[in-house]
Order: C-alpha cells, then sequence, then structure tokens
C-alpha cells in the first residue's frame, strides 16, 4: 500500500481513560476514538494483543475503568474521503436552532428536511454536523431519533455519562414527548388514546412500513385536539407513550385521520390539496421535552412551530371562510 493511497500513525499512542468512560466496553470506546478506522481492524489489533490496558491483553468485552491506561499501537488505514463539511448556512441555523444547553446535553429544534444522521444515501445529518461545529466536545451522540422530515426538539448527549442516564430515563418513562401534528378531517374530543399494536413489514420493493397488527408490539399514543380547520384539517397534541418507529403517523392513520404531508402513510389527494395552501412538508412537530436533568432537577423544552407551518394553518382557515 503505497503511501499517497494510506494514512499512518506511526507513533504507539497512551490514552488515560476518563471517570465519564468507566463502564464502557474498550471495543466501543475504540470505535469512537479511532473513527474511520475499519472494525475489523479494531478487532484484530485488540485480537493480537497490540492494544494494552494497564500493559495488559484485553478482551473486546472488557469494560474500561476511570484511570486505566490504554496503549494504540500505530494503525495504517486506507485514507478515507474526507467528511463533508457543513455548510456556513447550515451551521448557522444549527446554531440558531439551540434550545437548551449545558455541561452535558444539547436539545435542537432539528429543522424539516435534515437527517439526524448519515447513512443511505444521506452523507450529512444533524450528528455529523454537530461533530463539526462544536471539534472541542470529544463526545457527541444523539440520545433519540426523529424522522427525517420531521422537526422539533432532539436531544443530544455530550458525555457518555449524560447519554446513559437519559436512556435510562427514557426506559423508565421520565421522560415527556409532546408532538404537534395537523391530520385530516376532523378529531373527536372523545378520542383521547390510540392503544394499537405496531409491527414493522419490508414490502417488496424493499421499502419498510409500519404496520397496527395483531401480532405487533403495544404501542399507545394519547391525543388532545388544539385547533380546528372548519371539518378539513385538526391541529392535535400527541403523546407517544411507547416509543415505536413511525408510532404517531400510523396511529393517526389507523384512526382515520392521516398526518398532512406524509407521503408514506398519508393521503395524496389531501396532500395535493394542502401543498396549495403552503403546506409542502410532514406537518409533524416534537413541540416540547420535559426531561431530568444529569445534574440534578427537571427542566421543561419547548420549540414553537415555525412561522411557515403556522402561516399555512392560518391560509387554510382563511380559504374555508371564503369558501364557506
Amino acid at each position: 500500500m503505497s503511501e499517497k493511497n494510506s494514512s499512518t500513525n506511526t507513533s504507539v499512542r497512551f490514552v488515560e481513560i476518563e471517570e465519564d468512560f468507566d463502564g464502557q466496553r474498550i471495543d466501543n470506546f475504540l470505535r469512537t476514538e479511532l473513527k474511520g478506522v475499519p472494525k475489523s481492524l479494531i478487532y484484530r489489533i485488540l485480537r493480537k494483543g497490540e492494544l494494552r490496558v494497564n500493559k495488559k491483553r484485553v478482551k473486546p468485552e472488557y469494560r474500561l475503568q476511570g484511570g486505566d491506561l490504554v496503549r494504540i499501537p500505530p494503525i495504517r488505514v486506507a485514507e478515507r474521503d474526507e467528511a463533508p463539511k457543513p455548510s456556513d448556512n447550515l451551521q448557522r441555523i444549527l446554531e440558531d436552532s439551540v434550545l437548551y444547553e449545558d455541561k452535558d446535553l444539547i436539545v435542537v429544534n432539528k429543522p424539516s428536511g435534515l437527517a439526524v444522521h448519515g447513512g443511505s444515501g444521506v452523507s450529512l445529518g444533524l450528528i455529523e454536523a454537530f461533530r463539526q461545529i462544536r471539534p472541542e466536545c470529544r463526545f457527541l451522540e444523539l440520545v433519540h431519533r426523529l424522522d427525517r422530515d420531521t422537526s422539533g426538539c432532539i436531544m443530544i448527549a455530550k458525555k457518555r455519562s449524560a447519554l446513559k442516564f437519559m436512556h435510562e430515563a427514557l426506559q423508565k418513562s421520565r421522560i415527556t414527548k409532546i408532538y404537534n401534528a395537523l391530520v385530516d378531517g376532523s378529531w373527536s374530543e372523545r378520542k383521547k388514546r390510540i392503544d394499537a399494536p405496531l409491527r414493522k413489514n419490508e414490502l417488496k420493493s424493499g421499502e419498510r412500513v409500519v404496520r397496527v397488527q395483531a401480532d405487533g408490539k403495544a404501542s399507545l399514543t394519547e391525543y388532545k385536539v388544539l385547533r380546528r380547520i372548519g371539518r378539513v384539517a385538526t391541529l392535535v397534541e400527541a403523546r407517544p407513550i411507547t416509543g415505536r418507529t413511525h408510532q404517531i403517523r400510523v396511529h393517526c392513520q389507523f384512526a382515520g385521520h392521516a398526518i398532512i404531508g406524509d407521503d408514506k402513510y398519508g393521503l395524496d389527494e389531501t396532500n395535493r390539496h394542502m401543498k396549495e395552501v403552503g403546506i409542502k412538508r410532514l406537518f409533524l412537530h416534537a413541540a416540547e421535552l420535559r426531561i431530568p436533568l444529569p445534574s440534578g432537577g427537571r427542566m421543561v423544552i419547548k420549540a414553537p412551530l415555525d412561522k411557515q407551518l403556522l402561516g399555512a394553518m392560518d391560509a387554510l382557515d382563511e380559504k374555508l371562510k371564503t369558501i364557506g
């Protein structure tokens, strides 16, 4: 392998493990520490004993302890294309979208259309962009996810301990997520809960869809009407009690009120009409988070609906008044 087509770390490195990484598996630590290095190479240096912890060989499942001294050998890997950089405009948008930040967490009002992470044809997602915007942060990981077209509150952990804390809070239902969705038709005030099991399915085309099925996973969403626009559309608050893929979108479809702008579970004709008043995206927004903080206490974080969606609802209201 020529020098031109490879990059080489020619010297041994020693890394002292901080308390924050206490309990993390060595293989997972290396995958973060050695970004761009193939997993196969990481496991090879572990297997051959080229990597040492406190001068001893360790297995991939070894869990680090604060104060451990990790010896990382010289590593030679094929050069990868440089990671795409967020444009100046995207950097500005993301910095302006930070709703809350402390030493443990960043909460961002994610724009619609931005994937949370790269992959599947997406070269740059929210997390990759923040890693470049905040190079001083050695650890940045998504706490949870939002669909690409969903906007609103999303959490990024700045420490491994914070990530672990927030994941445990999610598992114990100590985090409340509140969404706003504009749905087709007139949602009944009596329809406060959709309790319907969901299952992921793969179509012949390879596309993955979620459907209500008796043998699916238990799924519960609570709803409340926020605003009516004639009998044409209803703005609802949705609180997912469980956290299944596409849960709110599929539960709305199951209730007979698909989310406007949903090109997977929505109604094509309705979506075409709604584009005329300016709703050109999935009208689903993560409006509020109620979370415990790793440092103590609780916080309520809100992300207002963007002006385009608010303006589109008003335009639809005016159009209906003119007709009626």
